[in-house]
């Protein structure tokens, strides 16, 4: 039975590994797979998903008003031997999108695996995080560590020497420059551990 899924981190966890690591297992099975990508998430190139261990593949790119389940759908009558759908970065879909990736699931019956942070440098929750987590019925914490060695939940901005920064839009992109994965103790008293 497909179901929807929700791989949830703090920054710099693995999350985009893990991702291209399940899409290669099914591929090696002759599975087919669709993956999605944010088109604002343009760190490394538009509509391409990339680990920081040099791991990539093609991905197609999604807006805030791409209809996650039309293009499923279309693709799905093209290449009847899809079997899964991946998305990186989910925090940054929408709640209808969501919706869309349920309906895929409930309709399609396809596995959506999906990818992204639980909460933002403000430690408020993003939009499509919410509602996976509300509507994915296996939820599943990729875990990494602060730089005390305590477990890693927050996600820290920091601007160029290293200092927390507490005000600003809720999405700018950035990688280890501009964010870092702290304990819940680093992450109030705006110790990100750098010099």
């Amino acid at each position: 039975m497909a179901k929807l899924y929700f791989y949830y981190s703090a920054m710099n966890a693995g999350k985009s590994t893990t991702l291209l690591q399940s899409d290669y297992n099914y591929r090696e099975r002759g599975m087919d797979t669709v993956l999605f990508t944010p088109e604002l998430d343009n760190r490394h190139q538009t509509g391409v998903i990339a680990s920081r261990i040099g791991l990539e593949a093609n991905a197609i790119s999604f807006t805030m008003q791409s209809d996650l389940y039309a293009i499923v759908e279309q693709i799905k009558q093209q290449r009847p031997a899809l079997k899964c759908v991946f998305v990186d970065e989910a925090q940054f879909l929408n709640k209808q999108q969501v919706y869309q990736l349920a309906a895929i699931v409930d309709e399609l019956n396809l596995p959506v695996l999906t990818y992204g942070l639980r909460s933002d440098f403000k430690a408020e929750p993003f939009e499509g995080s919410l509602y996976l987590l509300i509507l994915a019925e296996e939820i599943i914490e990729i875990k990494t560590i602060c730089h005390c060695g305590r477990k890693a939940t927050m996600n820290m901005r920091i601007d160029e020497k290293g200092r927390k920064v507490s005000d600003g839009a809720q999405i700018e992109i950035g990688g280890n420059d501009r964010y870092i994965a702290t304990c819940r103790i680093h992450f109030n008293r705006g110790d990100s551990g750098q010099k």
